[in-house]
């Protein structure tokens, strides 16, 4: 019987060993899980610091009885620290002491951990004194053991997904918050045009923002914490949040050989497989192949996560299944707001000729009450008229999530931009027209540039 080991109780983790099982029920998969919360969201960490999921618990999307009986044995509290390929023996550690555990195929998800920018004072200063980096189930116990002493003001450096969702959490329990990007914009990942109805929507909930600032140093005075930056940037705050971004944690597979590749992410080809016999990897500690581009980037994502998962299960067992590509599919809710994006922007469309055009459409008829517009920028190639990408913005009750949705199915498989018109899709006056909003803003890129 095979013997699959997998590292790792997060997404690409739990999806391998699933699929694994899938295939082959007469095979129990061992994940080995260095905390003890597997298949826990991450995702949803800001909902339970805001107070929304009041039990965090509920952030498990399966408990450990559930796995064991979807066919998984776990090893919780159990850190996985070399690999020996030769032998396939994988040394372990946890409150039994040392051990190595045999295996036959071996599948890494070991996930990504926090940058921790180089800023004065971060790495003396910890959640007892307010400061806090946030990843794990962990990070989040020691986050709200700091926000159950009342705090009335924080400082959240990062102005990307996690840092603007850790805003409005933080809003939600009433804090003043100051947000600090070191860009000029916040949430880069979007055009600037759509970045700036994103620091609208902020400013609306009274967040105090500063981008082109550069966090220097933090330190704790006697009248709490000080953040200093650049352009003299000074904030006094009882909690200071660091959320600038991950990098992917390879410290195990290098112990193994495994080569490394885009942005130091773990080199595997399309069916997750890395350079060394038996050892597959997924999920945001692997690099991803890029569907539009054709190549090789680091872009950590859940969904893709999942996807890549279920392949490296299925290859682990033989087979020759392939991740078909990622298009960094991605939504965001900020406060009211819903901020989407798939494909490519300008600046990322190498190869292409790529041109943007921006289109203000209503989610649904104006004469049904409660109309309200949503921003889309479609980005297509001037030469062939093929769909790149699209940015969509517009109010949480818009299905901004459902509407980019159509637009990733399109690109998946290598639309036209002028062949959305001709697509059917449904239609109510109280929640669309008979030219969707997708549709509408695709004819105008076809006017103006197709």
């Amino acid at each position: 019987m095979t013997r699959v080991l997998v590292i790792g109780g997060s997404d690409a983790g739990i999806s391998a060993g699933l699929r694994v099982h899938e295939l082959a029920p007469d095979v129990r998969p061992l994940l080995v899980v260095a905390d003890g919360y597997p298949n826990f969201s991450i995702c949803g960490i800001p909902y339970h610091v805001s107070g929304e999921v009041s039990d965090w618990r509920s952030l498990a999307h399966r408990t450990r009885a559930d796995l064991e009986n979807a066919g998984l044995d776990l090893r919780l509290n159990t850190r996985a620290v070399a690999v020996d390929p030769d032998a396939r023996t994988v040394t372990v550690t946890s409150d039994r002491g040392q051990e190595q555990l045999v295996y036959d195929q071996l599948v890494i998800g070991t996930g990504a951990v926090p940058i921790r920018p180089p800023i004065e004072g971060l790495n003396q200063l910890g959640p007892a004194d307010g400061v806090h980096l946030l990843h794990t189930m962990d990070d989040t116990f020691a986050l709200t053991a700091t926000l159950d002493r009342s705090p009335r003001s924080a400082v959240v450096v990062g102005g990307g997904y996690i840092g603007l969702e850790m805003v409005e959490a933080l809003r939600t329990r009433d804090i003043d918050v100051t947000l600090v990007e070191r860009l000029p914009q916040v949430l880069s990942t979007v055009d600037p045009e759509l970045g700036a109805l994103v620091a609208d929507e902020l400013r609306a909930h009274d967040v105090d923002i500063r981008t082109g600032t550069l966090v220097h140093r933090i330190e704790r005075t006697t009248a709490g914490l000080k953040v200093s930056g650049s352009n003299g940037f000074e904030k006094r705050a009882d909690v200071v949040l660091v959320v600038v971004g991950v990098r992917p944690d390879t410290a195990l597979a290098e112990t193994a050989g495994v080569k490394l590749g885009v942005r130091g992410a773990i080199a595997v080809d399309r069916g997750m497989r890395t350079n060394v016999d038996g050892i597959f990897a997924a999920g945001d500690c692997v690099h991803t192949y890029h569907r539009l581009l054709g190549q090789d980037v680091y872009l950590p994502l859940g969904t893709t996560a999942h996807k890549q998962g279920r392949v490296a299960g299925e290859n682990a067992l033989g087979g020759s299944r392939e991740f078909t590509g990622s298009l960094g599919t991605q939504v965001l809710k900020v406060f009211d707001l819903a901020i989407a994006r798939t494909g490519l922007r300008d600046h990322e469309a190498v190869g292409f000729r790529p041109v943007t055009v921006e289109t203000v459409a209503d989610d649904h008829k104006a004469y049904y009450p409660g109309a309200r517009p949503i921003h889309l920028r479609i980005t297509g190639d001037a030469d062939s008229g093929r769909l790149l990408g699209a940015q969509l913005v517009g109010h949480r009750d818009s299905a901004v999530h459902k509407r980019v949705d159509t637009y990733a199915a399109a690109i998946h498989h290598a639309m036209a931009v002028a062949d959305i018109e001709d697509l059917d899709l449904s239609y109510t006056p109280p929640l669309g027209s008979p030219f969707d909003a997708v549709q509408t803003a695709a004819q105008a890129w076809v006017r103006q540039a197709g």
